[in-house]
């Protein structure tokens, strides 16, 4: 039987989320059971309970309970999910990996999940082992995903992201024609779990704020190309705020219309149509961009 752990943090791994931490450090154990440890409390950073978000500091000592981990380093990938994802990267170097992450590949496994966009990468060869993600995207979101190639990197990017110093922008197509101006939109949020572990959010009073820049780029009669810049990062932001102000995602099956609202001329792809288009930091030098889909214009263009 395992063992009791105790980790001091060093300047290697400060900077990181717990939960990344812990799920780099407990490879094999299933997404849901490390979550499962943090949430009772048998988690303690310098004898105390911590949320997966919290950001280890230098000098932390992190108690881990006894757990029976996999043997195996890493989770075999099959080489078309490989290839396909190494097709993806728009820009690499010794800091980091840029994809055009394809819509249906999760950020990493978890919750009946097996595999993911990070799972992928660290079966790319020994340099990416330890390749971690700065930001994550749904599944069903396509577009820009930065991946970490060292600590350094990751922490650099953490306190910018948490600075609001890395610029995120997304293109979504919505239900209807806009009718909002140009500007920030805030709305208060909160985590809300359901029956299967379905992670959703709901909109509380007593929820964190969640600020967004909408900005319309293109109308039809029955939909709208829209610009998003996240001033925060809550989980499903861009999903619920759209959802809240009367335009929901279309094919968001979570938040938006469940039935088909599509003409059915329109010869539409079957998708979640959110896009992530770029990722900026000055700081970093960093200026990725990724041009959605053609079906983003092609649906607009095809509405009668």
């Amino acid at each position: 039987m395992p063992e009791v752990k105790k980790i001091i943090i060093n300047e290697n791994i400060s900077g990181q989320r717990l939960d990344n931490f812990l799920l780099n450090q407990l490879k094999g154990v299933p997404k849901s059971k490390v979550y499962s440890i943090i949430r009772k409390g048998e988690i303690r950073i310098n004898s105390k309970r911590k949320k997966p978000s919290y950001k280890l500091v230098i000098g932390d000592e992190v108690r881990v309970p006894p757990i029976k981990t996999s043997s195996k380093e890493s989770q075999f990938v099959p080489t078309n999910v490989i290839a396909l994802l190494r097709a993806s990267i728009v820009e690499e170097n010794d800091d980091y990996i840029a994809l055009d992450k394809p819509e249906g590949i999760a950020s990493h496994g978890g919750s009946g999940i097996s595999i993911g966009v990070i799972e992928t990468i660290r079966n790319f060869g020994k340099s990416y082992r330890d390749a971690k993600l700065v930001h994550r995207l749904d599944k069903d979101t396509s577009g820009c995903q930065v991946i970490a190639k060292n600590n350094k990197f990751l922490r650099n990017c953490n306190k910018l992201i948490s600075e609001r110093k890395v610029k995120k922008t997304y293109q979504a197509v919505v239900h209807g024609n806009w009718i909002h101006k140009d500007g920030i939109y805030e709305i208060n949020i909160e985590k809300n779990m359901l029956i299967g572990k379905e992670r959703m959010v709901r909109i509380s009073d007593g929820g964190k704020i969640a600020k967004t820049y909408f900005k319309v780029i293109e109308s039809s009669k029955h939909f709208s190309l829209i610009q998003c810049e996240l001033i925060t990062g809550r989980t499903h932001q861009l999903r619920v705020h759209l959802a809240e102000l009367g335009f929901p995602i279309v094919g968001d099956k979570k938040y938006g219309i469940k039935e088909n609202k599509f003409p059915i001329s329109s010869g539409h792809k079957k998708r979640m149509y959110l896009h992530a288009n770029s990722f900026i930091s000055k700081d970093l030098n960093i200026h990725i961009k990724v041009k959605p889909p053609k079906e983003f214009k092609k649906i607009l263009k095809n509405d009668e």
